[in-house]
């Protein structure tokens, strides 16, 4: 087995927070990582996190991916279970170090698993309580979903064509397809 490399990574959410970075930078050190990667930036739903992304390819078999605390890694517990999911293919251990969490042992593996098993359970019973919730409304009549993005658009696509822009232009600016464009038009005549 090759040598244990051990790998840092460490996230701020802004650029203001230097001291933050810094603090785990040194925590990082302190644990004797071989190369850190490190990003500002917020780890919403929808972003990329590039640094992140170039560490789980730089990893390799026998390393260790160390983080200062479980919400500098992971925005979720389904981003946490893919992050383990490629980490546990490449044969590559997890250590959070405010957690004292080392999926190299038998206990890290076994709180790491509770962890996943608990946050899925919980989203069993939202996703339950979410469905009952709909089927109510439809029931009632009160459910209509959720508007497509072009339908919430079409004030915008409607006022956009009265300046006189083209459908191509108008599907550029508002990043609807030229279909829904199109239909938004023949609906309003």
């Amino acid at each position: 087995m090759p040598a244990q490399v051990l790998i840092g990574y460490a996230r701020t959410s802004t650029t203001h927070q230097n001291a933050g970075l810094e603090a785990q930078l040194r925590d990082l050190q302190v644990a004797g990582f071989t190369k850190v990667f490190r990003e500002d930036l917020s780890a919403t739903t929808d972003s990329k996190r590039p640094e992140l992304e170039r560490a789980l390819e730089f990893v390799r078999e026998g390393d260790v991916l160390v983080v200062t605390k479980l919400d500098r890694l992971a925005r979720s517990v389904a981003d946490l279970v893919a992050i383990t999911g490629s980490l546990r293919e490449k044969a590559v251990e997890l250590r959070i170090l405010n957690m004292n969490l080392d999926t190299s042992t038998p206990t890290g593996k076994l709180m790491l698993n509770l962890l996943g098993s608990i946050a899925e359970f919980e989203r069993e019973l939202m996703l339950e309580c979410q469905r009952g919730g709909i089927a109510k409304a439809k029931a009632e009549g009160d459910y209509k979903g959720r508007a497509s993005t072009a339908k919430r658009k079409a004030d915008e696509v409607l006022r956009l064509r009265g300046e006189g822009k083209t459908v191509p232009q108008i599907v550029a600016q508002l990043g609807v397809s030229r279909a829904s464009v199109f239909r938004i038009l023949k609906e309003a005549t």
